[in-house]
């Protein structure tokens, strides 16, 4: 039997990138996957790419920092399935400058979509876990959540933050048979370095012990554990998978 056989899940920026990667792997571990991110023609790139290895798959449009879009796709997920067992909040961005440099806008933007987007998503489908007794809430913090990074005031702000929700919701809700967790990726070969020069990239993997940058199949790996009964007693915990660049 299939690690997710069955499991309804719920992934946000699962277009690309990490979201990408954990929606197919979820695929592959037979859960019922629901791909969640802003541009349709991604949204429907990527649900091809889970129907193509087996999955019963649906996608969405949705807008992590628009309440009412949010509330809807949970309502139309489970008017599909009839229950959520699984929310990874993945969905994130970045908008970088020194804090001397930052604008107000720059601050506002990654708070709204990494930070208030998980307590929407979060609490949107919370009662439908809750009244199940069962479900997983994954979220996404990041090395930069715990250590902090030069010019990423508002990113690290936001990662910190998501440490603090799953803390939080892992008190809360744990009693009740919802467990929650965060996953704090390191250098991770995605879309969202492509701005970054070659050099920078190589002094990147210099920081690394295993000498290289993460893959998002790696990071999805580690979603796929924790989203599966392999990991019935982790709660409250905050992973890192970093190639042990903090070391």
């Amino acid at each position: 039997m299939k690690r997710l056989e069955h499991k309804v899940a719920l992934i946000t920026g699962a277009a690309q990138g990490i979201g990408l990667a954990t929606a197919l792997k979820f695929a592959r571990e037979g859960a019922r996957v629901v791909v969640c991110d802003v541009r349709q023609a991604a949204v429907d790139a990527a649900v091809a790419q889970c129907t193509a290895l087996g999955a019963n798959a649906v996608g969405f449009v949705m807008d992590v920092t628009q309440r009412p879009m949010v509330d809807a796709v949970v309502a139309r997920v489970l008017e599909r399935f009839g229950r959520i067992d699984v929310l990874v909040n993945n969905a994130g961005i970045t908008q970088d400058a020194r804090l001397q440099k930052m604008t107000l806008e720059q601050f506002d933007r990654v708070i709204d979509v990494n930070l208030r987007g998980v307590f929407h998503c979060t609490q949107a489908v919370v009662d439908t876990l809750v009244a199940q007794g069962s479900g997983v809430i994954l979220n996404a913090s990041s090395v930069v959540g715990i250590y902090g990074n030069f010019g990423q005031t508002n990113y690290a702000a936001s990662k910190f933050g998501v440490i603090g929700f799953t803390k939080t919701w892992s008190r809360e809700l744990g009693p009740k048979g919802v467990r929650v967790n965060a996953v704090a990726p390191g250098f991770v070969q995605t879309p969202i370095l492509g701005t970054i020069p070659e050099k920078v990239i190589q002094e990147m993997e210099h920081r690394v012990p295993l000498r290289r940058l993460g893959q998002p199949e790696e990071i999805a790996n580690v979603y796929a554990f924790l989203a599966s009964d392999e990991a019935s007693y982790i709660n409250g915990a905050v992973i890192e998978v970093s190639g042990g660049m903090t070391v």
